[in-house]
């Protein structure tokens, strides 16, 4: 429903229409939506219209190098606190093989956790595309190891799902905060977004392949 299409010549834009134009999916616009990110109103109907100049003033373009991400102030070590500030630790409402975890674990999973945020802001900072691509895959080996290691540890895959979307939150989120605060270029904050939406795709798909190949050597 919500890709309808908009009248031919309108300024306004379908759901469809608008996140084909922005080269992201469907989910991802809406969840914009929902959070305020982008202008939007709800036909009598129920479908979603957005205004064609606002996403037009949206569409990424080669641009000038930004500063670093980390300059920006999305180091991994802000961004993790940012994490734990809005996930604070409580043990009795966490899933038994969570709790079950020793301290050493708990540390193990906090490390594997920070350098994950640290290669994939490395992938977001990258100038060229190889180099973006090899941070992009080696976050994606990160992943998938994190996977494996928490089926090994009694995490059903949809515990392990759970824990890294509530990670895929936050960090999209700090994202979208230094993108406000920094006051980025609607074009640049909508390319970082988009470009960090993609990897944790990318991270997502990996992580339960790791889960599932536990028993292959991964």
């Amino acid at each position: 429903m919500d890709s309808m299409p908009a009248s031919a010549g309108s300024p306004w834009l379908s759901l469809g229409q608008a996140s084909r134009l922005l080269g992201i999916t469907p989910a991802t616009l809406r969840r914009w939506s929902d959070h305020g990110e982008v202008a939007t109103f709800v036909t009598p109907g129920g479908h979603r219209r957005f205004p064609r100049t606002v996403i037009e003033g949206m569409v990424p373009h080669v641009r000038a190098r930004r500063p670093s991400l980390a300059g920006l102030g999305a180091s991994p070590e802000r961004m993790a606190q940012a994490y734990r500030r809005a996930r604070p630790v409580q043990r009795a409402g966490q899933p038994p093989w969570l709790t079950a975890l020793s301290d050493a674990d708990r540390v193990e999973f906090r490390e594997r956790g920070r350098h994950l945020l640290a290669v994939v802001l490395e992938h977001l900072d990258a100038e060229d595309r190889p180099l973006a691509a090899q941070k992009l895959e080696q976050a994606a080996a990160g992943a998938g190891e994190y996977g494996s290691r928490a089926a090994a540890l009694g995490a059903s895959l949809a515990e392990t799902v759970e824990l890294f979307l509530r990670f895929r939150s936050s960090f999209v989120g700090v994202l979208a905060g230094v993108a406000r605060r920094r006051r980025l270029d609607t074009r640049e904050a909508t390319a970082l977004l988009v470009e960090a939406e993609s990897a944790m795709d990318r991270l997502l798909v990996a992580l339960m392949n790791g889960y599932e190949n536990r028993g292959t050597g991964i």
